[in-house]
């Protein structure tokens, strides 16, 4: 049965079905259950307990609890980034805006969320805290997905409705499809960076996880300062694209039917869906032969703090930092032509569409003692990590907005459906989940 959404307890709140108390007890309790093993690196209960018996019932956010990635600052306490680096920082003088925000709105925030070291992984494995299993599996403990892990599992576990996270190349996306939740990446432009470290200042998207696309619209609204505009366009309005090139290579079995029940579904309730080469997806690897945005931009940030602390990182997020020392400042620059002229051509090839559909991840989660530190397991971990970035990390590149939704049977592992598109579309896309998820939990699902 699937956790309540932030919608429907604010229903329940208004009729006195419940209190915010009794929410945020649940959430208490859900975040002290096995399933929320190192999910938090630090928590707030009392704290948010006296907070939420202060917010008005009809604030947005109600009292309700919200989880924070400790990627951002919280006033008072020291941002760690999933390091053991920044133990010994200066704590935060005043919130990062993106966290000030939900507060404003009435959200109560139950502590930091575990997180990939410095945000420069897909896989969410952590060697410093633990690394929190994914809730869809009791019997194997299996990845959470990364960067934003522990967040991703507060809201699958019910321990927060609301999980603020990152998206550098998928950050946000690929943990809520390997959990079975909503990722939303909004154009990155919308939301303020300040207040959180840097992964890629080009890339980096402050957005959040939530368990409905509707409680995605409403995280939105409030981190970005802006309305949504809603329109109630069916299905059968929509011009829709599958992208044959790269996205559906390497797909395994799990993933392939659940994305193809899904086409056929939307296509049977009147959904135009066209398949389209875009092979413009192949020109990123020479594009970024020289080195990525990441690399670059984060070993620009980390250098003189590897210098002192160096020791204390985790080797493989070192690794790839320290790539980036490599390029050199004509091939950045290089770089940034290219990728503009990239996003221009992928944005003619997409013209007429209003979205494109992907399998946000094309593998279901693996487990955790797979990707281990040590020996072979270091090629495996490198090896998945690049597969769950590969088709998330093209909206990134594109500039471009996107949002993950469960599309699997009540007997599989979790798999997201992604739709998204180039700069701006974040409302079109908005309105084109709410459709497919009303679709999606309204047919029976059969595998």
């Amino acid at each position: 049965m699937p956790l309540p959404d932030l919608h429907s307890t604010r229903e329940r709140l208004r009729h006195g079905e419940t209190s915010a108390a009794d929410e945020l007890g649940a959430a208490v309790a859900a975040a002290h259950s096995g399933s929320n093993t190192h999910v938090f690196l630090k928590t707030r209960f009392e704290a948010s307990a006296a907070e939420a018996a202060q917010v008005a019932a009809a604030a947005p956010l109600a009292g309700l609890p919200v989880s924070i990635k400790d990627l951002f600052d919280f006033a008072g306490d020291v941002t760690t980034a999933g390091s053991l680096a920044l133990v010994q920082a200066e704590p935060a003088r005043i919130d990062a805006p993106s966290v000030a925000r939900l507060r404003a709105a009435g959200g109560v925030v139950v502590g930091r969320t575990n997180m990939s070291e410095f945000a420069f992984s897909g896989v969410g494995v952590n060697p410093h805290y633990g690394t929190p299993p994914n809730p869809c599996d009791a019997r194997t403990p299996r990845i959470p997905g990364g960067s934003s892990s522990g967040g991703a599992v507060s809201v699958a576990t019910g321990a927060s409705f609301i999980g603020l996270g990152s998206d550098t190349g998928g950050s946000i996306r690929i943990p809520a499809a390997l959990c079975g939740i909503v990722g939303f990446k909004n154009t990155a432009r919308l939301t303020p960076l300040e207040g959180a470290y840097p992964l890629s200042g080009t890339l980096d998207t402050v957005c959040a996880m939530t368990r409905s696309v509707r409680d995605a619209v409403l995280a939105h609204e409030i981190i970005a300062a802006r309305k949504v505009v809603r329109v109630d366009t069916p299905l059968a309005g929509y011009r829709l694209a599958v992208a044959t090139t790269q996205m559906l290579d390497g797909v395994d079995g799990t993933v392939a039917r659940a994305f193809e029940r899904t086409l056929r579904r939307l296509r049977d309730a009147g959904a135009r869906i066209d398949e389209i080469p875009l092979w413009q997806i192949q020109d990123l690897g020479s594009i970024q032969s020289t080195g990525g945005f990441a690399a670059a931009e984060s070993y620009a940030w980390h250098r003189q703090l590897l210098a002192r602390e160096g020791s204390r990182y985790d080797p493989r997020v070192r690794l790839r930092i320290e790539r980036g020392a490599a390029m050199k400042a004509y091939e950045y620059i290089e770089l940034q032509r290219a990728r503009s002229a990239w996003v221009r051509e992928v944005g003619q090839a997409l013209a007429g569409f209003d979205a494109v559909l992907s399998p946000t991840v094309p593998i279901v989660a693996p487990p955790i003692a797979d990707l281990a530190p040590g020996g072979e397991r270091d090629e495996a971990f490198f090896r998945v990590n690049a597969l769950l970035l590969r088709n998330t990390s093209v909206v990134n590149m594109l500039d471009g907005c996107a949002i993950s939704l469960p599309c699997h049977a009540a007997d599989e592992l979790p798999v997201g459906l992604m739709a998204w598109h180039g700069a701006l579309h974040d409302d079109k896309i908005l309105n084109l989940a709410i459709q497919i998820e009303n679709l999606l939990t309204t047919t029976t699902t059969t595998t």
